[in-house]
């Protein structure tokens, strides 16, 4: 057990920088996220201050893993670990039973699959330009011109879901508009949208190899369309933290903590 009595994991990911703070006893004290933005740096700095100020401890009193797309900004890490690991532990952590992760970022995708220990077993990622990413559901709603926050719900409105063949983001793209082009709904366009990126990500479970019980994290555990296809094509149900976001900090803080060999 590492001498400092608080763990701190910062999970820097491409869209959105994470933060979590935790006590010896592994109770949050603080958490934070906000937009990655231009600067990663900048964006770390906010988070570590932020989760300082709120919880009253110093930069002293604390053992602090850096984790994510952009682990290597955290400069005033102790350390830093793949977020392949940090995921896991941290889902293991709310939910041991958890065999299948499903974590769904703003630019890459993942699926894990962990051992009864809380670790990794295998993994798979998706490519970066194709539809399985939030990134993909970003200019989808674009070109239907509804928010991010509308689109999950608009897609759930269909019964009768367009065919989206195309697995990259911006062949994607063309499709959606020649579907409205053509007039079809953008409820049935929408549906068409989730169905494809569930699709997407179901692929990438069944290379994994689908044990259950089932956790989706990320932003995009949080649109209920994604998580109705990705249900239906796993025939499971799927289980999701209350802040599906923080589950890579998380992980990151108990590491802190537990000062791992990983």
């Amino acid at each position: 057990m590492t001498e400092k009595p608080f763990g701190i994991g910062l999970d820097v990911g491409s869209t959105t920088t994470k933060g979590v703070i935790i006590d010896s006893d592994g109770s949050i004290l603080a958490t934070h996220l906000q937009s990655t933005g231009a600067s990663a740096a900048s964006a770390v700095a906010h988070v570590l201050g932020n989760l300082l100020s709120t919880s009253e401890k110093t930069r002293d009193e604390c053992r602090i893993i850096g984790t994510g797309y952009g682990r290597n900004i955290v400069d005033m890490a102790h350390k830093t670990v793949t977020e392949i690991t940090c995921h896991s532990v941290g889902v293991n952590t709310l939910n041991p039973d958890i065999r299948l992760l499903i974590d769904v970022g703003g630019q890459d995708s993942k699926v894990i699959r962990i051992g009864s220990n809380g670790r990794p077993e295998d993994f798979e990622l998706n490519d970066k330009c194709s539809a399985g990413t939030g990134r993909f559901l970003e200019v989808m709603a674009r070109v239907l011109e509804v928010s991010m926050d509308e689109l999950g719900p608009l897609g759930l409105k269909s019964n009768s879901p367009c065919s989206i063949s195309s697995t990259c983001t911006v062949f994607a793209e063309s499709e959606v508009i020649g579907r409205i082009g053509s007039g079809d709904s953008p409820a049935d366009i929408a549906a068409g949208v989730h169905q494809s990126m569930a699709s997407k990500i179901g692929s990438l479970s069944k290379r994994v190899g689908v044990a259950t019980p089932i956790g989706v994290t990320g932003g995009v555990a949080l649109n209920p369309a994604f998580r109705h296809y990705l249900s239906d094509i796993l025939k499971a149900e799927l289980w999701v933290p209350k802040i599906p976001q923080l589950t890579g900090a998380l992980g990151a803080a108990i590491i802190a903590l537990q000062d791992a060999e990983v």
